[in-house]
C-alpha cells in the first residue's frame, strides 16, 4: 500500500475566543466560537501511508521531527479507515509555528483533509472538521472559508464547526503585527487547562460568550464594522483577563503588545476604524477595512518595521492539491 493526498488549509483568528476544554480527550468546548479564515497564512501537507514505514515519521518545512504529537491524530484516522499501515508526513508552514497566529488550526485541518483521502476516507466537510478538532480545537473552523462558527455542542457528533458566511464581499481582513514570531511562553492548552480550574470570572466568560456570537452575527449580515469590531476586541480582553486572574496569573503580553494596542487606540481617537484583537500569544492582529490599510500600516511601521506588518483578507476553507510538496 503506497497511498499519498495532498491539502491546503488556513488559519482563522477568533473575533469570539475559544478558551477552555470541557472534554480534554474529544476536545469539546466551554462555550461556542466565531471565526474569520485568513488568506495570508496557511499550511500545505502531504500525507502518504506506506506499508514499507515501521513508524510514522514527520517532516516539517525539511526538518525531520519527532512524530510523537502526530500519531495518536494517524492512529484515529487508521480507526475510521480500518488499517494499520504507518505513514510518512510532509509539510510546509506557511505561518510562525506557537506565536499566537493559529498555526495548529491550519495543521490539523490540512493534516485531517490529507490523512482521511489517503487512507481511502470520502469525509464530509462536517466528518472533516470533527477530525481536525481532535488535534486541535481551532482547526475545526479551519475546514471552512470566511466566517466561521464552532457550535460547542455535547459530545463528539455535535461539536462541529459550521460555516456563516463562506464566500464574503466585504472588504474587509486582519493586519497581523508581528512582535515576536518564536514559541509562546505558556502552550495554549496549557493556558487553558489553568484558567479553566482557577480564574475565578470564568462562569461569566462562558455565560457571555454566546451573546457576543450574536452580536457578531447580526454585525456580519448588517455589515456593521464598528460593531463587529467592538465585540472581537472586548472579547479578547475578557480571555486575557481570565489569565490574569488565574492563580497564579500569566500573560501573553509583551511590551511591545502593550503599545501596539495603545497606537490602535490612537487611530481609531483620530478616526481610523480599527480595532485589536489577541490569542495565546503576543502578537496582535488589528481588524480593519481595507480602505483604511494604507494609513494604518504607514501609522504602525516606524514603531514595527513594514516586513512586520502582514495583512490577511477573508481566506478559503481547506482544499486538496494535486502533485507532491515542495516548499
Amino acid at each position: 500500500m503506497l497511498n499519498s493526498a495532498s491539502a491546503r488549509a488556513h488559519t482563522n483568528i477568533a473575533l469570539a475566543k475559544y478558551w477552555g476544554k470541557r472534554d480534554e480527550e474529544l476536545i469539546i468546548p466551554m462555550n461556542s466560537s466565531l471565526s474569520l479564515t485568513l488568506d495570508h497564512f496557511y499550511t500545505d501537507t502531504q500525507v502518504t501511508f506506506d506499508d514499507s514505514l515501521t513508524a510514522d515519521f514527520f517532516e516539517l518545512d525539511n526538518r525531520i521531527l519527532p512524530a510523537t504529537k502526530l500519531t495518536p491524530f494517524l492512529d484515529l484516522v487508521r480507526q475510521k479507515a480500518g488499517i494499520k499501515t504507518f505513514a510518512t508526513v510532509k509539510s510546509f508552514n506557511h505561518v510562525p509555528n506557537q506565536a499566537g497566529l493559529a498555526s495548529s488550526a491550519s495543521a490539523y485541518a490540512a493534516l485531517a483533509a490529507a490523512a482521511s483521502k489517503a487512507a481511502g476516507l470520502e469525509l464530509t466537510r462536517p466528518e472533516l472538521s470533527r477530525l481536525a478538532r481532535r488535534g486541535s480545537g481551532s482547526a475545526s473552523r479551519s475546514i471552512y472559508g470566511g466566517f466561521v462558527e464552532w457550535q460547542e455542542g455535547h459530545d463528539d457528533l455535535t461539536s462541529v464547526a459550521v460555516p456563516i458566511e463562506e464566500e464574503t464581499d466585504w472588504k474587509i481582513g486582519m493586519l497581523a503585527i508581528i512582535l515576536n514570531a518564536g514559541v509562546k511562553k505558556i502552550a495554549s492548552r496549557a493556558g487553558m487547562q489553568h484558567v479553566v480550574k482557577t480564574s475565578p470570572y470564568y462562569p461569566a466568560w462562558v455565560k457571555e460568550s454566546q451573546a457576543d456570537i450574536n452580536a457578531l452575527k447580526q454585525a456580519i449580515a448588517n455589515r456593521d464594522f464598528t460593531q463587529l469590531g467592538e465585540i472581537s476586541e472586548s472579547n479578547a480582553l475578557r480571555m486575557h483577563a481570565l489569565n490574569l486572574a488565574a492563580r497564579p496569573p500569566f500573560s501573553y503580553f509583551e511590551a511591545s503588545t502593550i503599545r501596539a494596542i495603545t497606537m490602535i487606540e490612537e487611530l481609531r481617537a483620530q478616526g481610523v476604524s480599527c480595532y485589536y484583537t489577541m490569542d495565546a500569544g503576543p502578537n496582535v492582529k488589528v481588524l480593519c477595512q481595507e480602505e483604511d490599510l494604507p494609513t494604518i500600516k504607514a501609522y504602525l511601521a516606524p514603531a514595527f518595521g513594514t516586513e512586520n506588518l502582514l495583512f490577511a483578507r477573508p481566506g478559503q476553507g481547506v482544499k486538496f492539491l494535486e502533485g507532491d510538496l515542495h516548499g
